[in-house]
């Protein structure tokens, strides 16, 4: 594995981190517009039980697709710690640590509920928890960009703030439709700005060092 990150280049990563991130995307939203979308009540887990038992082999689809996306997650973080180490090795190490604790923690919890270890409630704490630890990458990930000096800090910004709002996605405010709204987009905007960013200016990254602090 270390030989495998010295030798990718930050241009690579950095095409790897948005291509991964946009694939993703892609994933979650056939699985959450096409195989579940008259199946699981966000935030029912009474429902999202009774659905699982009456549904199971449109749910087994659907953890399939959760699983191909926990993987991108799991090298979306070794490639964002390559773009990263040149402007700091130890904040770049904490942002992918973070999500590969995040991109864990969600399978084992979905192939807990998968093979009935584990019953909607038990996943929606270890999702929780998952969830955490994401929302705490997402902040260490924006002031890294912040601070990379090579990134817009922007997006760094961006990326910090939205790292708050998964705190109303935690607590589940009974917000406005319209916050709502307005929350779940700086979620989804932060990130795909980042990987679209990556995308076009990879070629502009500066090359990976141990010297780096």
């Amino acid at each position: 594995m270390n030989n495998l990150i010295t030798n990718l280049s930050t241009s690579k990563a950095a095409m790897i981190v948005g291509i991964a991130f946009i694939t993703s995307v892609l994933i979650v939203t056939i699985v959450d517009d096409f195989l579940l979308a008259n199946f699981v009540v966000p935030g029912d887990t009474k429902v999202l039980s009774n659905d699982i038992q009456a549904n199971e082999r449109l749910f087994g689809y659907a953890v399939v697709g959760y699983l191909l996306v926990l993987v991108l997650d799991a090298i979306i973080a070794i490639a964002l710690y390559v773009v990263l180490k040149p402007a700091n090795k130890h904040l770049a190490s904490l942002t992918t640590v973070l999500r590969l604790l995040y991109a864990l923690t969600l399978i084992m919890g979905v192939l807990a509920l998968a093979f009935k270890s584990i019953d909607a409630y038990g996943y929606a704490s270890i999702k929780l928890l998952g969830y955490v630890f994401f929302a705490l990458h997402i902040f260490i990930l924006g002031y890294s960009v912040f601070k990379s000096a090579y990134i817009p800090k922007i997006l760094g910004v961006l990326l910090v703030v939205a790292s708050f709002t998964y705190i109303i996605f935690f607590v589940d405010f009974q917000l406005p439709e319209a916050l709502n709204v307005i929350t779940m987009l700086t979620m989804a905007v932060a990130e795909l700005s980042l990987s679209i960013w990556l995308l076009v200016q990879r070629k502009r990254l500066p090359a990976q060092t141990d010297s780096t602090p």
